[in-house]
């Protein structure tokens, strides 16, 4: 696991997002940090987020996830991200990699299902429970070969079938963030001055942003239990 790519595709002195550090992180945890980010970029889609070995691996998911197990959503594997991330509310300038909104849709904690999650990884079959705000119960991440231009990194997103599935659209019926309870729209607006900062070239003032108090934010809930 490495942010490396996660570092060369950002501009700190622009970007507001966290540039992140490595943290040591035991496999054999059973209680992780996952979060869900609805990004606004070029396209609207969503990225899934689950703490492994000190950072968040992560999954762009077009159309979002979906209650239904009949339904299997396209998850296309990304860079590695920061646990910082998780935290991350707010408005990549336009023309930075991502440039667009960015909300924390849902935010808990993901219990493995497999015995062995970085042979699960490998073997491309990951299933897990979530004990998210608005997803719960048991899922799996499996790859399938022939997707795309990146066959190895596409995944699909399925919902097992247990007292949490449904056919409702959550995306729909809870579109607002579990953080500041906001719309997109409503982060983009609150945004607009750090924006303008931005283009302006002012890195310092680029930064600030508004984000969740510390005592609310899915990352200090999860560390405080420990």
């Amino acid at each position: 696991m490495s942010l490396d790519k996660y570092k060369e595709k950002r501009n700190f002195q622009i970007s507001p997002e966290p540039s992140g550090k490595p943290h040591s992180g035991a496999s054999s945890k059973r209680h992780l940090l996952y979060v869900i980010q609805k990004h606004r970029a070029s396209q609207l889609h969503y990225d899934f987020r689950l703490e492994f070995r000190g950072v968040l691996l992560s999954w762009a998911v077009p159309k979002g996830p979906s209650l239904d197990p009949s339904v299997k959503r396209l998850a296309m594997q990304v860079e590695d991200h920061p646990l910082e991330y998780g935290n991350f509310e707010g408005v990549i300038p336009e023309g930075e990699y991502g440039g667009g909104t960015v909300m924390v849709w849902d935010a808990g904690e993901w219990v493995p299902e497999s015995a062995n999650v970085e042979a699960a990884l490998e073997k491309g079959d990951l299933k897990f429970t979530l004990q998210g705000k608005k997803l719960q119960g048991s899922w799996v991440l499996v790859r399938t070969r022939g997707f795309g231009s990146k066959p190895d990194k596409s995944w699909l997103l399925i919902k097992h079938r247990d007292k949490y599935a449904s056919d409702k659209d959550i995306t729909v019926s809870q579109p607002r963030s579990v953080l500041s309870k906001r719309l997109l729209a409503e982060i983009a607006r609150d945004n607009d001055g750090d924006i303008e900062r931005a283009a302006t070239g002012d890195p310092e003032k680029a930064k600030k942003r508004k984000v969740a108090k510390p005592g609310k934010s899915p990352m200090n809930k999860k560390r405080a239990k420990r």
